[in-house]
């Protein structure tokens, strides 16, 4: 028969054995003692108490109601002591060895309280009734599966608002018959039904080996939620924040999810809950050890060489801002919020704009947007065969993230000078530079190659000789296939000579690794003109994307006409002609299709012009042979 003694903690009452209670109270004078220093002590002191009254609680099982001397000292090895602290600075005494006592247990627990390794049965899925917020059913569910309640919950609002779920229809019924359902009503109904049906458990759902979601209030941006995750996962926060900011630009549910879990992701506010967000054990060292970290945050966080460099614009620019908007009184702190909130969004949509276009380009690449082609420069569209022959993966991620990682820093840097903190981790930052340089070194290793397919230039010319029968020639330029998404305009200069037929040269251009491959590439390129009667038809373009690759593909024209062969320039032709009015002294104006032109021995004259400023001799003898002609009258 052993003496006991009631006592109170935590506002619960116990029964404990004598000899225990002595033990204990010695326990809770050193950690009083110990704790007495800090700041908030008493707030300290009581999450100890309630960490001691769930572990007492938790013997107090069938039958049970006397907390024994035994279970006092699991207790403490639980918790650990004053003296196993690493920090602690006092010199530690020896312990004193105990005895042990050669008396027998007491029986009377061995009997009415099954061993530990006594068989449990098979789990229950059941209602929690001490930690239902409606109906106890998530409860029950994280229980069984032993996981934070929060990530049940979650899953019942995300099946509670998701849309129809379409099983398609069936046309081989005599009516048209779509089927479809909807996922929320379905688990709202299945909901109800597991409320109905399970049983209620009034047990404590607590597991202390479960991690718990909480909400970081001492690193938050906003609601903390990113910080807690990263504190749940143990990964860095930043790449929690990132991961949410991609969510949002990519359709709006990272701001859904994020708001979802503001509400019914509990914030950290004791020491225990700031220990279990970490997913560490409730013991008086990391108790010490979490209440150090909140009283300095930054405690031997160094700041790298490559962060200070980089940082110290930013700062003397700050010290500047704030020097100005102290010496303004109040309303230069408005200013100064003005001025930051301004200044963090023009870096952040610049930020934005440089991050979103290595992914809309690899995205492109790997053929993973909806559009078969991307869209580039003169609102042309290059075929993504194009670039998966020129640029290799290696080159194409790496250019990617060259580009995606200045972009995500300043997006950081925004969100730093909105919070007023700094966000960027020095471990994270020295990781992300590492990766750039990488990127960097892989982009100089792998361009030369890339480059090496555009070496070379070659040229392949073709001649082909016009037969007019002295009549009057008419050019016209046109786009044979409008429906190509792709054209590479040509040029056109037209040129007399003394004698011979007309002449349409082609001078067909491409690049490649050598003068073989050049010219094989120049050869290719695909082209079409029509000279029905005296019409000459010019297509304005080459049609590129009939092209197996790209290689600089060009096309340069050049017409020579005989002196005295006269000719009719449509308007049609003016975006292609080059080198041919302004140095004859003509401009655009001049070009209709009533202007009939020959060219002597002085270059291009137009015989119908109103205001003709050519006076040579060669003019004139040319205006002189052509005065009795159709057009001059």
């Amino acid at each position: 028969m052993k003496k006991t003694i009631s006592i109170n903690i935590s506002g619960i009452l116990f029964h404990i054995e004598e000899d225990g209670f002595a033990t204990l109270k010695k326990y809770l004078d050193a950690i009083n003692k110990h704790f007495s220093h800090y700041e908030d002590n008493q707030e300290i002191i009581s999450d100890i108490e309630n960490r001691i009254a769930e572990i007492f609680l938790s013997n107090l099982k069938n039958n049970k109601q006397v907390i024994t001397a035994k279970d006092v000292e699991n207790l403490i090895e639980k918790m650990g002591t004053i003296a196993d602290f690493k920090a602690l600075e006092e010199v530690e005494e020896k312990p004193v060895e105990k005895e042990e006592k050669a008396e027998p247990e007491n029986d009377f627990y061995k009997y009415i309280t099954p061993g530990e390794n006594a068989s449990k049965g098979y789990k229950k899925i059941t209602r929690m009734e001490k930690s239902k917020i409606l109906g106890g059913v998530c409860a029950g569910f994280a229980n069984y599966f032993s996981i934070d309640p929060l990530w049940t919950r979650l899953i019942a609002i995300l099946l509670l608002f998701s849309g129809n779920l379409k099983l398609g229809s069936f046309n081989w019924m005599p009516w048209n018959a779509n089927f479809s359902f909807s996922i929320g009503l379905f688990a709202l109904v299945a909901y109800i039904v597991l409320w109905i049906i399970l049983p209620v458990s009034f047990d404590d759902p607590e597991d202390k080996n479960v991690k718990k979601l909480y909400r970081n209030p001492d690193d938050r941006t906003l609601g903390g939620v990113a910080s807690g995750l990263a504190a749940y996962f143990g990964i860095e926060v930043l790449w929690a924040r990132l991961i949410f900011i991609a969510l949002i630009f990519a359709g709006g549910s990272g701001l859904v999810i994020y708001l979802i879990l503001w509400i019914i992701t509990p914030a950290a506010k004791s020491i225990t809950e700031r220990i279990q967000m970490k997913g560490g054990a409730i013991t008086l060292d990391n108790i010490e050890l979490t209440i150090k970290e909140n009283m300095s945050p930054n405690l031997n966080k160094e700041e790298s060489a490559a962060k200070k460099i980089l940082m110290a614009p930013f700062r003397v620019l700050g010290m500047i801002i704030n020097g100005i908007g102290s010496a303004l009184g109040p309303l230069g702190v408005v200013l100064l919020t003005i001025i930051r909130v301004f200044f963090g969004l023009i870096i952040f949509i610049i930020g934005l704009a440089i991050t979103i276009t290595p992914i809309t380009a690899l995205a492109a690449y790997f053929n993973l947007i909806p559009f078969a082609d991307l869209y580039y420069f003169e609102r042309q569209q290059i075929p993504t065969d194009w670039l998966t022959e020129i640029v290799p993966v290696w080159l194409a991620i790496a250019s990617s993230v060259a580009i995606l990682i200045p972009g995500l820093v300043l997006i950081i840097l925004a969100i730093s000078v909105w919070v007023r903190r700094n966000i960027l981790e020095a471990r994270t930052g020295l990781i992300t530079f590492g990766i750039w340089l990488l990127s960097i070194g892989i982009c100089i290793f792998q361009i030369p190659k890339v480059a090496s397919q555009f070496k070379v230039n070659a040229t392949h010319t073709q001649v082909n000789e016009l037969n007019l029968d002295n009549r009057v020639l008419v050019i016209n330029a046109s786009n044979s296939n409008l429906s190509s998404s792709f054209r590479q305009q040509v040029t056109l200069q037209i040129n007399g000579k003394d004698v011979g037929n007309p002449e349409l040269i082609q001078k067909f251009q491409a690049r490649g690794r050598t003068k073989e491959d050049a010219l094989k590439n120049a050869k290719s390129i695909p082209y079409t003109f029509t000279l029905q009667d005296s019409i000459l038809t010019i297509n304005r373009s080459i049609e590129m994307n009939t092209l197996e690759k790209f290689r600089v593909q060009e096309l340069d024209l050049i017409l020579e006409i005989p002196y005295d062969q006269v000719l009719v320039m449509d308007k049609s032709t003016l975006p292609i002609i080059r080198n041919t009015l302004t140095k004859n002294g003509y401009k655009i104006r001049d070009v209709n299709s009533k202007n009939h032109w020959v060219f002597n021995s002085d270059g291009l004259l137009c015989l119908t012009c109103r205001s003709e400023h050519k006076k040579s001799e060669a003019d004139s003898i040319s205006r002189a042979k052509f005065n009795e002609a159709y057009f001059m009258k």
